[in-house]
């Protein structure tokens, strides 16, 4: 906070922390996460409490698309209430410091000082965030279309990645923008606005997607990308129900029309530079920019100057792995692929952390090497079991997980995408 004084009042000025509700996913981990209980939500947004919040910014990091991290100056007296974030489509419009109204003793409308927007960044300095993007990323282009303007995109193919009696309806998805402008980056997300309207008669909210193609195209030379998406029919507990966009998406015919929203994301990106080595590991449709940065390192005309690959990949069963068939005919020399399924008859259960565990000498040598860049992409419950494998393997082999991954994190080799 920074204060100033007209006349004989003092204003306080609050650097005010809110959620983006055009690119949340609704995933609840900084609500999970905040330990101070500021963070709540309704059916359609998640909002901070101003009173409660210690700027503490535990929730920033874990946030997969970046839209915790948003703020806003106002005066401490005039912060955004709950009740008006909760009714937010898009952030209110920032106002400089200079800018921002304020009444002096005589009644008379005057405005900030100039050095009293330096004593507010001042003591801000050092805030969280999520982890840098790795210092040879491509330059990402993020919020080219919203929600008034957003890009019309027509389905030029809709494909069923997983075995027609599998519980998993998993589909590859080709949007065509025509001539429309739409550069994205692997591992960046746009935003599908589902038609209709919700259950409070007002405009769906937007869901992302991970883009599942390079930067050149599902088509090289096409204005063109793909997404994975899975048909969502209950939720985490196993209750029914029917995801809004997922559905939508998945229904889709060639021709179709959709509205998109983004590009989003400037972390999760993958190094450009030669000797750089990826160590990705998925769940189901998490499996989505991995396939973006391994098909982008099949395309490249020198890929003898590339480091490694090596992808653990988990499913139920081979039938319900997207991608399966195009895994299995990659050359061993060109990536090492380890696929964990949970769910296949008379098998032991088996996991993404057990594979590790399993290629713990590999795994390490990566870790060892400053060039090697982590992506771990899929359902938030599978954190936990990477987490304590990396620890394991770790040290066993003279290494603490702990301080190697905040090093990691600081140096934008370690990214986390989960829901």
């Amino acid at each position: 906070m920074a204060a100033t004084t007209v006349g004989t009042s003092q204003v306080t000025i609050l650097r005010q922390h809110l959620i983006d509700p055009e690119i949340c996913i609704r995933c609840n981990t900084c609500e999970e996460t905040c330990p101070v209980n500021a963070i709540s939500h309704d059916s359609r947004n998640y909002v901070v409490d101003a009173s409660k919040c210690g700027f503490c910014y535990a929730c920033i990091s874990p946030c997969p698309t970046g839209a915790i991290d948003n703020w806003r100056h106002v005066r401490a007296d005039h912060a955004y209430a709950l009740a008006d974030q909760l009714l937010w489509d898009t952030l209110p419009a920032q106002i400089a410091m200079a800018e921002i109204p304020i009444v002096g003793a005589d009644d008379t409308a005057a405005t900030l000082p100039d050095d009293v927007e330096r004593i507010a960044a001042a003591s801000t300095s050092g805030q969280g965030g999520i982890a840098p993007p790795p210092w040879s990323a491509a330059h990402p282009y993020v919020n080219l279309y919203s929600i008034q303007k957003p890009a019309l995109a027509t389905v030029s193919g809709n494909f069923r990645l997983t075995a027609e009696d599998a519980s998993s309806d998993i589909r590859h998805i080709v949007l065509d923008f025509g001539n429309a402008s739409l550069p994205v980056l692997e591992g960046q997300t746009i935003g599908i606005l589902a038609p209709g309207l919700d259950a409070h008669g007002r405009p769906h909210h937007v869901r992302l997607y991970s883009v599942a193609s390079p930067r050149d195209g599902e088509r090289p030379r096409y204005n063109n990308l793909s997404l994975t998406v899975k048909r969502v029919t209950t939720d985490h507990e196993g209750a029914q129900v029917l995801g809004v966009a997922s559905n939508f998406l998945c229904d889709l015919k060639k021709g179709d029309q959709v509205h998109v929203v983004g590009p989003y994301g400037t972390s999760f990106l993958m190094p450009n530079h030669p000797g750089s080595n990826l160590l990705m590991i998925c769940t189901g449709t998490g499996s989505a920019p991995m396939r973006a940065m391994t098909e982008r390192r099949r395309r490249k005309s020198a890929p003898k100057e590339d480091g490694k690959l090596m992808l653990f990949f988990g499913a139920r069963t081979p039938a319900e792995l997207p991608y399966f068939g195009p895994l299995t005919r990659l050359p061993k020399e060109f990536i090492d692929i380890n696929l964990a399924f949970s769910r296949v008859p008379e098998q032991p259960r088996q996991y993404v952390q057990d594979l590790i565990r399993a290629k713990a000498e590999a795994v390490v040598n990566l870790l060892r090497d400053e060039n090697t860049y982590l992506y771990l992409c899929g359902l938030k419950g599978m954190e936990k079991g990477v987490d304590e494998a990396f620890s394991d393997i770790c040290s066993r082999h003279g290494l603490d997980w702990k301080s190697l991954q905040a090093e990691l994190l600081q140096q934008g080799r370690y990214h986390v995408e989960t829901y």
